[in-house]
């Protein structure tokens, strides 16, 4: 297999994202988990569980925390100004994402209200 960049495009001149090029190692590796493992708090052990229940367990807790921590408007100069916020989520980029991971992951991450968005690259 052969990955190869267009030498006379403006931006990258022919180079390549070396993530994008290994990410079929990242996802063939045999060490890589196949099932979902969950670790109950104050447990020592760790259970197997589906991927419905884990994604179920997600979303759960982030509309519980969303829900919780929600913020309508805040106060600037006795008027109230619409933010729609939550300020006790945040979201972190892997170093693994390729371009659109990223875009899809932020505009997710908006979505919900999450302000506190950044990516492994900026720190």
């Amino acid at each position: 297999t052969n990955s190869e960049g267009d030498p006379d495009h403006i931006t990258s001149r022919g180079a390549l994202d070396p993530k994008s090029a290994a990410i079929r190692q990242l996802s063939n590796s045999p060490l890589r988990l196949r099932s979902v493992k969950y670790r109950a708090p104050r447990s020592s052990v760790w259970q197997e569980k589906s991927w419905d229940w884990a994604v179920s367990e997600i979303a759960q807790r982030i509309k519980k925390t969303r829900d919780e921590s929600w913020v309508a408007s805040v106060n600037v100069d006795g008027k109230d100004v619409p933010v729609n916020r939550t300020e006790k989520i945040a979201w972190l980029g892997g170093g693994t994402n390729n371009n659109e991971e990223c875009y899809l992951s932020a505009k997710l991450a908006r979505s919900l209200g999450v302000v506190y968005l950044e990516h492994q690259a900026r720190i």
